[in-house]
């Protein structure tokens, strides 16, 4: 039987993945250099020294492996054996050489060279918002997390964290419950969802979305995978947004991770009597966050009314959503401009008394501004 270049891919680059000392970033590098052809498991020390980021000492060692008989046997049985055990579970895996690897992903310093996928593949690729915060999540915090991601869903987003307690499992249950997308990612094996033993959520998040590591299958959750995996909640989305959080943990490495990568980094402001709200209240003090009271500021920044109509992150905006009928027609006599009020009742055929409650909840759902002498306008936020 012939094997498809898509399996040859997957092959090559789980066998380089064994490599001593070969991370995401070096394995990579070799990809780059030597082409995703299996002749570079045969090249020696001199060809590997020449790929960047890896010197002489570690090109001989690379070199030694592959040219070892019995390690690449060894090799290809687990690469197979990886495979086989995907297809088990109904899981694909996404090389970085296939076209449907996430755009935003391939952009950071050491995208992983492979993903494990349960659910759906393409829900990678969704306008993604990562949601995080701590494990002790107060009944504020889970509030907030509520609020924050039924509106993202109900403005076409997707919801992203990482399957942990608190926070996180606010996050992913609100995104579901609102009949939205979200995805989970493990700092274990896919197989491996030690935080939700019973399946009281994650059957409902692959329907509705997918969970994602780069960890092989069957890999138990260690301390070491988890800095590795909140660099790919990041990668993943448009921004992060840390709910609540001490000064030291896993979410503020993931908003640490989303500053490096330079993408957008919010946090929700809380008490300053609260443990939980000490690390959100010290990203927003050193304006490493920006503070946000609504999904509708978070969407907002994501596209500045100075950025050109072009751009590619305004195609990947959503629209607003969950407007009445009569909301949908102010804002779009709103369109071109800002408008009197006495005008916007002309051109929406509503009496100056219906329009003045639904201007009110328009301004309470940050869709319009006010501007002085009774005019209206549209927030920054665009069509696709």
């Amino acid at each position: 039987m012939s094997v498809t270049p898509e399996r040859q891919n997957e092959l090559l680059l789980l066998m380089l993945s064994q490599l001593q000392g070969i991370g995401p970033a070096r394995t990579n590098a070799i990809i780059s250099h030597f082409g995703a052809s299996p002749s570079l498991l045969d090249a020696d020390a001199n060809a590997f020294e020449q790929v960047p980021g890896i010197g002489e000492t570690l090109a001989r060692e690379i070199a030694s492996s592959l040219g070892n008989i019995s390690w690449r046997r060894q090799a290809h049985e687990a690469a197979d054996d990886q495979i086989e055990r995907a297809g088990k579970l109904g899981a694909s895996i996404v090389t970085i050489l296939d076209p449907s690897y996430p755009a935003l992903l391939r952009e950071i310093y050491d995208p992983p060279p492979l993903l494990f996928v349960r659910g759906n593949p393409s829900a990678l690729s969704n306008p993604s918002l990562a949601v995080v915060g701590t494990r002790r999540a107060s009944p504020y915090g889970k509030q907030a997390t509520e609020f924050f991601c039924r509106n993202l869903v109900n403005c076409g987003y997707t919801i992203l964290s990482g399957l942990a307690y608190g926070i996180d499992m606010a996050a992913h249950r609100t995104a579901v419950d609102a009949g939205g997308t979200t995805i989970a990612v493990l700092g274990c094996g896919i197989d491996i969802i030690y935080t939700d033993p019973a399946g009281r959520l994650w059957p409902r998040i692959l329907e509705h979305g997918s969970i994602v590591s780069e960890e092989w299958i069957g890999r138990e959750p260690m301390a070491g995978n988890f800095p590795r995996r909140n660099r790919l909640i990041s990668g993943l989305t448009l921004g992060t947004i840390v709910v609540e959080s001490d000064v030291k943990g896993g979410s503020m490495i993931t908003a640490s991770c989303a500053i490096e990568q330079n993408r957008e980094v919010f946090a929700i402001p809380g008490s300053i009597f609260s443990r939980a709200s000490r690390g959100t209240n010290l990203l927003i003090q050193r304006c490493q966050a920006k503070p946000v009271l609504s999904a509708e500021d978070v969407i907002a920044e994501l596209l500045p009314s100075n950025q050109a109509s072009n751009s590619p992150l305004q195609e990947m905006l959503p629209f607003h959503s969950g407007l009445s009928n009569e909301q949908s027609r102010i804002v779009k006599a709103l369109e071109n401009g800002p408008l009197h009020i006495d005008l916007i009742a002309q051109n929406t055929g509503l009496t100056i008394e219906t329009l003045l409650v639904h201007l009110f909840e328009l301004e309470m759902k940050r869709a319009i501004e006010q501007e002085p002498g009774q005019l209206f306008r549209t927030r920054v936020i665009q069509k696709r």
